[in-house]
Protein backbone atom coordinates (compact mmCIF):
# COMPACT_ATOMS: atom_id res chain seq x y z
CA UNK A 1 0.00 0.00 0.00
CA UNK A 2 1.24 3.49 -0.88
CA UNK A 3 0.49 6.90 0.58
CA UNK A 4 -0.79 9.75 -1.61
CA UNK A 5 2.81 10.87 -2.11
CA UNK A 6 3.71 7.44 -3.51
CA UNK A 7 5.69 6.28 -0.48
CA UNK A 8 5.13 2.90 1.23
CA UNK A 9 2.40 3.06 3.89
CA UNK A 10 4.56 2.28 6.93
CA UNK A 11 4.03 2.59 10.70
CA UNK A 12 4.97 6.28 10.60
CA UNK A 13 2.24 6.98 8.07
CA UNK A 14 -0.20 5.00 10.19
CA UNK A 15 0.63 6.98 13.34
CA UNK A 16 0.19 10.26 11.45
CA UNK A 17 -3.19 9.02 10.26
CA UNK A 18 -4.25 8.04 13.79
CA UNK A 19 -3.27 11.47 15.12
CA UNK A 20 -5.07 13.48 12.43
CA UNK A 21 -7.81 15.34 14.32
CA UNK A 22 -9.53 16.25 11.06
CA UNK A 23 -11.37 12.94 11.36
CA UNK A 24 -12.85 14.22 14.65
CA UNK A 25 -14.29 17.28 12.93
CA UNK A 26 -11.54 19.48 14.38
CA UNK A 27 -8.78 21.70 13.00
CA UNK A 28 -5.26 22.09 14.44
CA UNK A 29 -3.46 25.43 14.10
CA UNK A 30 -0.22 26.48 15.79
CA UNK A 31 -0.53 23.81 18.44
CA UNK A 32 -4.16 24.60 19.28
CA UNK A 33 -7.28 22.65 18.33
CA UNK A 34 -10.50 24.31 17.14
CA UNK A 35 -13.91 22.98 16.09
CA UNK A 36 -14.00 22.57 12.32
CA UNK A 37 -16.77 23.34 9.87
CA UNK A 38 -16.80 19.75 8.60
CA UNK A 39 -18.51 16.76 10.17
CA UNK A 40 -16.57 14.19 12.16
CA UNK A 41 -16.19 10.75 10.58
CA UNK A 42 -14.66 9.09 13.68
CA UNK A 43 -16.53 8.74 16.96
CA UNK A 44 -14.92 10.40 19.98
CA UNK A 45 -15.19 7.14 21.93
CA UNK A 46 -13.22 5.27 19.26
CA UNK A 47 -10.60 8.04 19.11
CA UNK A 48 -10.15 7.93 22.90
CA UNK A 49 -9.80 4.13 22.90
CA UNK A 50 -7.15 4.23 20.16
CA UNK A 51 -5.16 6.94 21.90
CA UNK A 52 -5.31 5.13 25.22
CA UNK A 53 -3.51 2.27 23.45
CA UNK A 54 -1.02 4.63 21.78
CA UNK A 55 -0.07 6.09 25.17
CA UNK A 56 1.32 2.71 26.22
CA UNK A 57 5.03 2.18 25.60
CA UNK A 58 5.97 0.47 22.31
CA UNK A 59 7.54 -2.39 24.29
CA UNK A 60 4.30 -3.06 26.17
CA UNK A 61 2.27 -2.97 22.95
CA UNK A 62 4.74 -5.30 21.22
CA UNK A 63 4.53 -7.82 24.07
CA UNK A 64 0.73 -7.68 23.97
CA UNK A 65 0.76 -8.22 20.20
CA UNK A 66 3.01 -11.26 20.55
CA UNK A 67 0.79 -12.75 23.25
CA UNK A 68 -2.38 -12.15 21.24
CA UNK A 69 -1.01 -13.28 17.86
CA UNK A 70 -1.17 -17.02 17.20
CA UNK A 71 2.04 -18.92 16.41
CA UNK A 72 3.04 -17.90 12.89
CA UNK A 73 3.37 -21.48 11.61
CA UNK A 74 0.59 -23.15 13.60
CA UNK A 75 -0.96 -25.85 11.40
CA UNK A 76 1.58 -25.20 8.63
CA UNK A 77 4.77 -26.85 9.92
CA UNK A 78 5.30 -30.61 9.71
CA UNK A 79 8.11 -32.90 10.83
CA UNK A 80 9.87 -35.67 8.87
CA UNK A 81 7.16 -38.11 9.97
CA UNK A 82 4.50 -36.02 8.19
CA UNK A 83 2.76 -35.00 11.41
CA UNK A 84 2.18 -31.39 12.41
CA UNK A 85 4.54 -29.85 14.94
CA UNK A 86 2.76 -28.10 17.78
CA UNK A 87 3.63 -24.65 19.17
CA UNK A 88 4.53 -24.53 22.83
CA UNK A 89 6.39 -22.22 25.18
CA UNK A 90 8.14 -22.02 28.49
CA UNK A 91 9.15 -19.13 30.72
CA UNK A 92 12.51 -18.92 32.47
CA UNK A 93 13.73 -16.00 34.56
CA UNK A 94 10.92 -13.84 33.22
CA UNK A 95 11.71 -14.54 29.55
CA UNK A 96 9.36 -16.32 27.15
CA UNK A 97 10.85 -19.08 24.98
CA UNK A 98 8.72 -20.44 22.13
CA UNK A 99 9.15 -23.75 20.30
CA UNK A 100 7.55 -26.04 17.75
CA UNK A 101 7.57 -29.61 19.11
CA UNK A 102 7.05 -32.90 17.29
CA UNK A 103 4.06 -35.07 18.14
CA UNK A 104 6.49 -37.86 19.03
CA UNK A 105 7.96 -35.74 21.83
CA UNK A 106 4.52 -34.81 23.10
CA UNK A 107 3.51 -38.48 23.16
CA UNK A 108 6.80 -39.66 24.70
CA UNK A 109 7.88 -41.73 21.67
CA UNK A 110 10.73 -39.56 20.37
CA UNK A 111 13.59 -42.09 20.55
CA UNK A 112 14.06 -42.19 16.77
CA UNK A 113 12.65 -38.74 15.94
CA UNK A 114 15.25 -36.75 13.88
CA UNK A 115 13.64 -33.37 14.57
CA UNK A 116 12.25 -33.11 18.09
CA UNK A 117 12.06 -29.42 18.87
CA UNK A 118 12.69 -26.17 16.93
CA UNK A 119 13.11 -22.65 18.34
CA UNK A 120 10.02 -20.85 17.04
CA UNK A 121 11.67 -17.49 16.37
CA UNK A 122 14.46 -19.08 14.32
CA UNK A 123 12.28 -21.31 12.13
CA UNK A 124 9.73 -18.52 11.62
CA UNK A 125 12.48 -16.12 10.53
CA UNK A 126 13.94 -18.77 8.19
CA UNK A 127 10.53 -19.41 6.62
CA UNK A 128 9.87 -15.70 6.14
CA UNK A 129 13.31 -15.23 4.54
CA UNK A 130 12.64 -18.12 2.14
CA UNK A 131 9.18 -16.79 1.27
CA UNK A 132 10.62 -13.35 0.51
CA UNK A 133 13.28 -14.96 -1.70
CA UNK A 134 10.72 -17.13 -3.49
CA UNK A 135 8.59 -14.09 -4.30
CA UNK A 136 11.46 -12.84 -6.47
CA UNK A 137 11.76 -16.05 -8.49
CA UNK A 138 10.64 -15.61 -12.15
CA UNK A 139 8.64 -18.85 -12.17
CA UNK A 140 6.72 -17.75 -9.06
CA UNK A 141 6.00 -14.33 -10.59
CA UNK A 142 4.71 -15.91 -13.81
CA UNK A 143 2.64 -18.51 -11.95
CA UNK A 144 1.13 -15.83 -9.71
CA UNK A 145 0.32 -13.62 -12.71
CA UNK A 146 -1.43 -16.47 -14.52
CA UNK A 147 -3.46 -17.35 -11.43
CA UNK A 148 -4.39 -13.70 -10.78
CA UNK A 149 -5.60 -13.13 -14.35
CA UNK A 150 -8.58 -15.41 -13.70
CA UNK A 151 -10.24 -12.54 -11.81
CA UNK A 152 -8.10 -9.62 -13.01
CA UNK A 153 -7.64 -10.11 -16.79
CA UNK A 154 -6.12 -6.64 -17.24
CA UNK A 155 -3.30 -7.33 -14.78
CA UNK A 156 0.08 -7.45 -16.53
CA UNK A 157 3.12 -9.53 -15.65
CA UNK A 158 5.05 -6.30 -14.96
CA UNK A 159 2.38 -5.14 -12.51
CA UNK A 160 2.50 -8.52 -10.78
CA UNK A 161 6.27 -8.29 -10.42
CA UNK A 162 6.06 -4.71 -9.12
CA UNK A 163 3.43 -5.70 -6.55
CA UNK A 164 5.48 -8.63 -5.24
CA UNK A 165 8.58 -6.42 -5.06
CA UNK A 166 6.61 -3.82 -3.10
CA UNK A 167 5.59 -6.40 -0.50
CA UNK A 168 9.20 -7.26 0.43
CA UNK A 169 10.31 -3.90 1.91
CA UNK A 170 6.92 -3.47 3.60
CA UNK A 171 7.14 -6.74 5.52
CA UNK A 172 9.10 -5.40 8.50
CA UNK A 173 6.56 -2.57 8.91
CA UNK A 174 3.61 -4.93 9.29
CA UNK A 175 2.09 -5.74 12.66
CA UNK A 176 2.51 -9.39 13.84
CA UNK A 177 -1.16 -10.19 13.25
CA UNK A 178 -0.93 -8.96 9.65
CA UNK A 179 2.28 -10.94 9.08
CA UNK A 180 0.50 -14.07 10.36
CA UNK A 181 -2.45 -13.43 8.02
CA UNK A 182 -0.18 -13.09 4.98
CA UNK A 183 1.87 -16.18 5.89
CA UNK A 184 -1.32 -18.23 6.12
CA UNK A 185 -2.45 -16.80 2.80
CA UNK A 186 0.82 -17.59 1.02
CA UNK A 187 2.17 -20.76 2.65
CA UNK A 188 0.51 -24.13 2.17
CA UNK A 189 2.98 -26.28 4.07
CA UNK A 190 6.44 -26.21 5.69
CA UNK A 191 8.23 -29.55 5.90
CA UNK A 192 11.30 -29.69 8.13
CA UNK A 193 14.07 -32.29 8.19
CA UNK A 194 17.61 -32.46 9.59
CA UNK A 195 18.80 -30.88 6.33
CA UNK A 196 16.50 -27.85 6.40
CA UNK A 197 12.98 -26.67 5.59
CA UNK A 198 11.00 -27.08 2.38
CA UNK A 199 8.25 -24.50 1.77
CA UNK A 200 5.24 -25.04 -0.46
CA UNK A 201 3.55 -21.80 -1.56
CA UNK A 202 -0.11 -21.32 -2.40
CA UNK A 203 -0.23 -19.63 -5.81
CA UNK A 204 -3.93 -18.89 -5.40
CA UNK A 205 -3.10 -17.08 -2.15
CA UNK A 206 -0.36 -15.12 -3.89
CA UNK A 207 -2.78 -14.25 -6.69
CA UNK A 208 -5.37 -12.99 -4.19
CA UNK A 209 -2.76 -10.84 -2.43
CA UNK A 210 -1.50 -9.40 -5.73
CA UNK A 211 -5.04 -8.52 -6.83
CA UNK A 212 -5.68 -6.76 -3.52
CA UNK A 213 -2.40 -4.83 -3.52
CA UNK A 214 -2.65 -3.93 -7.20
CA UNK A 215 -6.19 -2.62 -6.63
CA UNK A 216 -5.05 -0.53 -3.67
CA UNK A 217 -2.20 0.89 -5.72
CA UNK A 218 -4.53 1.85 -8.56
CA UNK A 219 -6.95 3.56 -6.17
CA UNK A 220 -4.08 5.45 -4.53
CA UNK A 221 -2.80 6.71 -7.91
CA UNK A 222 -6.30 7.88 -8.87
CA UNK A 223 -6.72 9.68 -5.51
CA UNK A 224 -3.38 11.41 -5.94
Amino acid sequence: MLTKTGRPFDKGALYRLLNNRTYLGEVSHKGKVYPGEHRAIVLRELWDRVHAILQESPRVRANQNRRQTPALLRGLIFGPDGRAMSPTHTRRRGRLYRYYVSQAVLKGTADDCPVRRLPAAEIEAAVIDQVRALLRQPEVVVGTWRAARAEAPDLTEAETLATLERLDPLWDELFPAEQARIVRLLVERVEVSPSGADIRLRLEGLASLVRDLAGIGAETRRAA
